[in-house]
């Protein structure tokens, strides 16, 4: 049905902060946007293995990440000094996933437990966007 927000919940955790999360995502409905299990996450990025870093943003580091049925993403590990609190990443969570272009990466979900906060993106292969435009 269209406009119906997708949710994969896996091993549910009994963090509550990931049953607001999802209770503030169905409210605003972004469509296609998933809440991923930590230790997914965890499996998927070989527990933030160096090797696995692409790089370092202002708020944290971003890893690669590959999923059981193959697909590869990129997990934004949001820093705990980045100053960012819950509503300010459930903002910019729901802002990302409200734009669309072919020339953006697409957000693919997130994940919250306990302090971590992660955003999923799809993985965009080659080089940073930072780099292809100043070198």
């Amino acid at each position: 049905m269209k406009g119906k927000t997708k949710l994969m919940q896996l091993n549910h955790t009994s963090d509550h902060s990931g049953d607001n999360l999802q209770e503030y995502i169905r409210k605003h409905d972004p469509s296609e946007l998933f809440i991923y299990d930590f230790d997914s996450i965890l499996t998927a990025t070989n527990n933030f293995s160096t090797t696995n870093k692409l790089g370092e943003g202002g708020f944290g580091p971003v890893y690669k990440g590959k999923r059981q049925e193959g697909k590869e993403t990129a997990v934004k590990r949001l820093s705990s000094s980045s100053g960012q609190g819950m509503e300010e990443f459930k903002n910019e969570m729901l802002l990302i996933s409200k734009l669309q272009h072919k020339n953006l990466v697409r957000i693919m979900g997130c994940c919250v437990k306990d302090d971590e906060k992660l955003l999923i993106y799809e993985f965009m292969p080659n080089k940073s966007l930072d780099t292809l435009l100043f070198g």
